[in-house]
C-alpha cells in the first residue's frame, strides 16, 4: 500500500471514529420537575449488576444508529438489541416530559419524533415486537431557505441538548413504553442513508382520559423509499415529510424550554414506590410525629414523681426524630447540574467548571462545534 494510500484509510478511519464518538444518547428525563437515570450506555452495558433504570437498555455503545435496511428488523424498535427497562417512570397525562441527551452533533440534521405505545400489564416483560405506536409529537424542517436548513434537532442543541414532549391529557391510564427518536439526514440524499437513533422509556401513566388510540408495529413505522427518509437537505426546501404515521389527534405541542429539576426519583419496579426527595421528607416528618406521639404517651402514663425523667425522655427522643427526619431528608436534595458536572470534574482530576459556558464546552466537546459554544450561557456558579 502505498503512504498517500495507507494516508487516507487511516484518515477515514480516524473521521469515521470521531463521527460515532459524537453521537449521543438520552441520560435521563425529567417528569414534570422529576429527574429519572437513563439508561448509560457508556457504563451499564460493563457492569455484572447495572441499576434499575427507567430507559431501556440497549447494545448501540458505540453510540451508533440504525439503518433504513433495518426499518423491518426489530432493532428499529428501541435501538439495536433493546431489551426491557426494568423500572418505570409515574407521569399525569397533560404533563410533560424532557428528554436530556449527551450530546447531538450539529452537522447531524433532522427531525425529532415521539411515539407511545400501550404495554398492557407490564412493560418490564412486553415483548417489544408486539407493541403498537402512535404518534404524540413531530417536528421536522423549521427553515429550509439556507441549506442544510434548520431542523428540529437544531432547536434540541439549542436548548442544551434538551427536548420537551407533552404526555396527551385524553389518553386512558396506563402502562405505556414511550419512543422517543431523531434522525439524522446529513447523508439521506443516498439510498440507505438516513441515521434513526430511538430511545424508550417505560411510563405508567395517571389521569381521567379514555382514549386508547390505534398504532402501528415499530417494524412498519418507516419505509426506506419514505420522502422523509430518502430525501437531499443541501438544496432549498420549502415543505418536509415528518416519516411515520398521522399524528394522533390528541397530541399537544410542548414548549421547548428547559424544565427546572425539584427533585430526583429512582424507578419503580413492581409496584413499589419510589423515593424521591418529598416523599423521603414526607416520610421522614411523619416518622418524627409518630415518635413524638409515643414519648408522650409514655409520659403522661408514668409517675407524676418522675416527670423530670419523663421530661428528658421525651425531649431527647423527639431530638433524636428529628435528626433522622433530617439525615434522608438532607440525602435526597437534588444538586443542580452545574455542582453535579463540577464534582464529576473533580473526580477525574480535571478542573472543575466554574459556569455553565464550561459545562457546554464540556458536555459537547466531541462535536467540537462553534455553535454549540455560540449557545452556551456564561452564567457564573
Amino acid at each position: 500500500m502505498s503512504p498517500d494510500v495507507a494516508t487516507k484509510t487511516l484518515l477515514s478511519f480516524l473521521l469515521g471514529a470521531i463521527s460515532v464518538a459524537a453521537h449521543g444518547h438520552v441520560d435521563d428525563i425529567v417528569v414534570d420537575g422529576t429527574f429519572y437515570q437513563g439508561y448509560d450506555v457508556t457504563s451499564y452495558p460493563y457492569m455484572s449488576d447495572p441499576p434499575t433504570v427507567v430507559g431501556w437498555a440497549t447494545g448501540a455503545t458505540d453510540n451508533g444508529f440504525v439503518a433504513p435496511d433495518a426499518y423491518q428488523d426489530a432493532d428499529i424498535i428501541c435501538h439495536r438489541d433493546a431489551e426491557n427497562a426494568g423500572g418505570f417512570a409515574t407521569v399525569e397525562a397533560g404533563s410533560s416530559i424532557m428528554f436530556e441527551w449527551s450530546t447531538w452533533p450539529d452537522s447531524h440534521h433532522g427531525p425529532v419524533i415521539d411515539y407511545l405505545a400501550n404495554c398492557g400489564d407490564d412493560c418490564s416483560t412486553v415483548d417489544k415486537t408486539t407493541l403498537e405506536f402512535f404518534k404524540i409529537s413531530e417536528a421536522g424542517l423549521v427553515d429550509g431557505t439556507s441549506p442544510p436548513g434548520t431542523w428540529a434537532s437544531d432547536t434540541l442543541i439549542d436548548n442544551g441538548n434538551r427536548w420537551v414532549v407533552a404526555i396527551p391529557e385524553s389518553i386512558a391510564p396506563g402502562n405505556y413504553v414511550l419512543r422517543h427518536e431523531i434522525i439524522a439526514l446529513h447523508s439521506a440524499g443516498d439510498d440507505n442513508g438516513a441515521q434513526n437513533y430511538p430511545q424508550c422509556f417505560n411510563l405508567q401513566v395517571t389521569g381521567s382520559g379514555s382514549d386508547s388510540p390505534s398504532g402501528v408495529l415499530g417494524t412498519e413505522l418507516y419505509q426506506s423509499d419514505d420522502a422523509g427518509i430518502l430525501v437531499n437537505i443541501y438544496q432549498t426546501l420549502t415543505t418536509y415529510d415528518i416519516p411515520g404515521p398521522t399524528l394522533y389527534t390528541g397530541a399537544a405541542e410542548a414548549s421547548q424550554t428547559i424544565m427546572e429539576i425539584t427533585a430526583t426519583s429512582s424507578a419503580t419496579t413492581d409496584g413499589a414506590t419510589a423515593t424521591n426527595a418529598a416523599t423521603t421528607s414526607a416520610a421522614a416528618e411523619a416518622t418524627t410525629t409518630s415518635e413524638a406521639e409515643t414519648s408522650t404517651s409514655t409520659a403522661a402514663a408514668s409517675s407524676s414523681t418522675t416527670g423530670a425523667a419523663v421530661e428528658t425522655t421525651l425531649s431527647t427522643s423527639t431530638s433524636t426524630s428529628t435528626s433522622a427526619a433530617a439525615e434522608p431528608t438532607s440525602s435526597s436534595t437534588t444538586a443542580s447540574p452545574l455542582e453535579t458536572i463540577t464534582s464529576s470534574a473533580t473526580l477525574s482530576s480535571e478542573p472543575a467548571a466554574t459556569s455553565v459556558s464550561e459545562v457546554f464546552t464540556k458536555t459537547n466537546a466531541p462535536c467540537g462545534s462553534k455553535k454549540h459554544r455560540r449557545h452556551a450561557r456564561d452564567i457564573q456558579a
